[in-house]
């Protein structure tokens, strides 16, 4: 392949590049024999650090996209090896990441998501915000670390990049307010219901809402659940506590608490899908079931795409009723799945759910092998998280609505 062949973009699986350009004579290599690779070019380099996370994919796809961004900018934009990369040609690339230049070659038509083996698939969706901006150079970073501590470059110029001071980890901001979070619920009740299509949405819109708000999940984690992940056991007291055993970031397993109010609208979701009440150990049906094959777990998009409907259509529905609302439709637009997570945790961390109670039904730090024992602490983390966390669908709910209350 020539250098003017090199006009378009192409993943990084697909790319072939010309010797000229593949880093084999890079400016920036370390000694042949102490390179403790076996790669003899930048892309078998490349492909050697991103092997490291191939058992998660969610890390695996944003170090990819980053290190096939400052690959392809290199050889296409640049005409210039990866490894021959100086400190002045980083500082470009910075200034690249505000506005990926020309866009035709660079970022997708009309902002869309396309397959990697799709001919419109580009490199970026758009400009980066300025946080994305900052992740992609630290990840960066890490990579050209990576490739100089395997003695395949000799010097990081990365690392020459001015970075701005540390700042303390800022409180999380993207969540909702428990006002706001009752007109997201709100929301939902109002639905119809009037066809079997209506009711259908209805019961995918409430379970979804309670099973992120309740469990504080990752949208991963609950693209890949199954129905067979729920389970009982008896608690200290001689009584049936239900658990939901999930797969979370890094490979690692948690078990999460399952109030009796979730267990009631699991029922209810399953009973609507022409399920059984309650699954089987066993079951393998999504914790998410699709309108259509119900044995095919959803994808983090598609689950990503419905909770952006809810809020998208709680936006909607607030500013129908006027202008004062208008603040608050526009929260819920910036809203997404992950936005349930942080509001998990914070609402249980205002309602007096203790932060290691917290922390281990969110899964951000792992239990070490003596936990295994500990189940007298299992138990006081089931009764007050379950005791103090609820959906509370009918908070909203005023005497006269209920039934048999009509005027």
């Amino acid at each position: 392949m020539s250098n003017a062949q090199l006009a378009t973009v192409q993943p990084v699986e697909t790319l072939a590049v010309p010797e000229s350009l593949d880093g084999r004579d890079g400016t920036n290599r370390g000694a042949i024999e102490n390179s403790q690779l076996s790669a003899r070019n930048d892309l078998d380099a490349v492909r050697a650090w991103l092997s490291n996370y191939a058992d998660t994919k969610t890390t695996f796809d944003n170090y990819r996209k980053e290190a096939e961004r400052l690959l392809l900018w290199a050889v296409v934009q640049l005409g210039k090896p990866l490894s021959s990369l100086t400190h002045e040609d980083l500082l470009v690339f910075k200034t690249f990441l505000v506005d990926p230049q020309p866009a035709s070659r660079w970022v997708s038509a009309n902002g869309g998501k396309y397959a990697r083996g799709d001919e419109r698939w580009r490199p970026f969706n758009g400009p980066l915000l300025p946080a994305s901006q900052r992740q992609a150079l630290i990840i960066l970073n890490a990579m050209f670390t990576w490739l100089v501590n395997a003695g395949y470059l000799r010097g990081n110029p990365m690392a020459l990049l001015r970075q701005r001071a540390k700042r303390s980890a800022p409180r999380v901001t993207r969540y909702l307010s428990t006002s706001l979070w009752d007109e997201v619920k709100l929301f939902v009740e109002q639905l119809p219901r009037d066809t079997d299509a209506q009711r259908a949405y209805y019961a995918r819109c409430r379970w979804l809402t309670t099973l992120f708000y309740l469990q504080g999940m990752r949208i991963s984690e609950v693209a890949g659940g199954q129905m067979g992940s729920f389970f009982r056991r008896l608690g200290a007291d001689g009584k049936d506590q239900w658990w939901l055993e999930t797969l979370g970031k890094g490979d690692k397993e948690r078990i999460v608490p399952v109030s009796v109010e979730l267990v009631q609208e699991l029922r209810s979701y399953r009973t609507q899908n022409g399920l059984a009440a309650l699954p089987t150990r066993s079951e393998e049906t999504p914790l998410v079931i699709p309108f259509k094959g119900r044995n095919r777990c959803l994808s983090r998009s598609a689950i990503h795409d419905a909770i952006k409907g809810i809020f998208s259509g709680a936006a909607s529905w607030l500013r129908a009723r006027g202008p004062a609302f208008a603040d608050r439709a526009d929260e819920l637009e910036r809203a997404s799945a992950h936005w349930l997570r942080h509001t998990a945790g914070s609402h249980q961390a205002d309602g007096g759910v203790d932060l290691r109670t917290i922390r281990d039904n969110l899964g951000h730090v792992s239990l070490n092998t003596t936990s295994l024992y500990l189940h007298t602490e299992d138990d006081a983390r089931h009764k007050e998280t379950v005791n103090r966390h609820r959906m509370n669908w009918d908070a909203g709910r005023t005497k006269d609505d209920e039934p048999g209350n009509a005027p």
